[in-house]
């Protein structure tokens, strides 16, 4: 049952609309941005795929090497020893790699379709060996101090969750690994709990459990406890191989509303809703039995990796409606209109 209002003018930003960053690489792919509102404007935090332009029988692509310096790594397409059925990752020798480079860029829109870039609000790349890989899909969480971001970090050696505080994206304050590896998709609820912060975040257990969602708890969003599961994936559903949180959750008379995304053994990725307590988070009060969003626009069909629609951010247009902007086929970024109490109504 997909209830999404899909903007027209989709998809709103393509890989060519943009210039790339990096000396010498091109963009390959925008992705699942964190969404923001500053200065009257809605600010996109896209995560930008860069990598150098392909040469025939040759796949290479850029890693930070010891020195904090781009270095580009090159495989002979035909290598015995080279995996490359995955555009996303690839294997060489016991070690996988990164096809792409990712970094958070920001651009801003005064009517949520044309998106520009301000030269005051830069970029943001990753720093150290634990971002040696890239940072990935930002989420941001706004609150009375500031904005929080959280975003993956990647390296030879794990995926974990970053933070970042900022109040105008011009000083930043890295404030490291919060969740340990194998963790990403952590989202941080915009208003306490009580005395607490909590947030949503995905730990990796493929040896017993699986991709799930968890909640946490923290005095100061820095130091997270308590850990608590509350959704699983569902043998036979949609989301049946990994489920992940999206943005914040929207605080609702009827509980937490936060729209996830699930995929299925295919990789088809949809959206889908949990409704969890005012008062305790951790208790789910209800869960989508179909998906609210699908892949089923060209755009959200093919590209670099089909079949996807991903969402990390949004921002309320009105008390009902969710303004929500999502990656398409992990290549283009997109919009589209949702209602809270659309939503509330499939779940009933």
């Amino acid at each position: 049952m997909d209830i999404a209002k899909r903007n027209p003018a989709n998809p709103l930003l393509r890989p060519s609309d943009l210039k790339p960053c990096i000396p010498g690489m091109e963009i390959t792919c925008l992705l699942n941005p964190g969404v923001f509102r500053m200065n009257g404007k809605t600010w996109l935090l896209l995560r930008v795929a860069e990598r150098p332009v392909q040469q025939e029988g040759v796949i290479s692509f850029p890693v930070y090497n010891d020195k904090g310096e781009i270095e580009v790594l090159r495989f002979d397409k035909n290598d015995p020893d080279l995996n490359a059925a995955d555009p996303r990752v690839i294997g060489y020798k016991g070690r996988d790699y990164l096809t792409t480079l990712s970094y958070l860029r920001p651009v801003c829109s005064s009517d949520d379709v044309h998106f520009t870039e301000d030269p005051a609000v830069k970029p943001i790349f990753g720093e150290g060996f634990q971002e040696s890989f890239g940072i990935e899909d930002c989420r941001v969480a706004t609150m009375e101090d500031g904005f929080w971001l959280t975003f993956t970090e990647v390296s030879p050696v794990a995926v974990g969750v970053g933070m970042i505080a900022t109040k105008d994206f011009r000083t930043l304050r890295r404030e490291g690994m919060i969740f340990p590896p194998h963790n990403k998709d952590c989202a941080i609820f915009q208003e306490k709990i009580g005395d607490l912060y909590y947030a949503f975040h995905r730990p990796s257990s493929p040896e017993l459990g699986g991709n799930y969602i968890w909640v946490a708890e923290s005095p100061d969003r820095i130091h997270w406890g308590r850990h608590i599961c509350v959704a699983t994936t569902r043998p036979g559903h949609w989301d049946s191989a990994r489920v992940g949180a999206g943005a914040a959750p929207i605080r609702t008379e009827e509980g937490w509303l936060e729209i996830y995304h699930g995929a299925n053994a295919e990789n088809r990725y949809c959206l889908g809703a949990l409704l969890l307590d005012l008062n305790d988070p951790t208790k789910v009060l209800a869960r989508s039995e179909e998906p609210i969003m699908e892949p089923i626009a060209d755009y959200e069909k093919t590209g670099f990796f089909g079949n996807v629609v991903f969402t990390n951010g949004y921002y309320m247009k009105d008390a009902d409606t969710i303004q929500l902007f999502y990656g398409a086929s992990d290549e283009v970024i997109c919009s589209a209109q949702m209602s809270v109490r659309g939503i509330l109504n499939t779940l009933r």
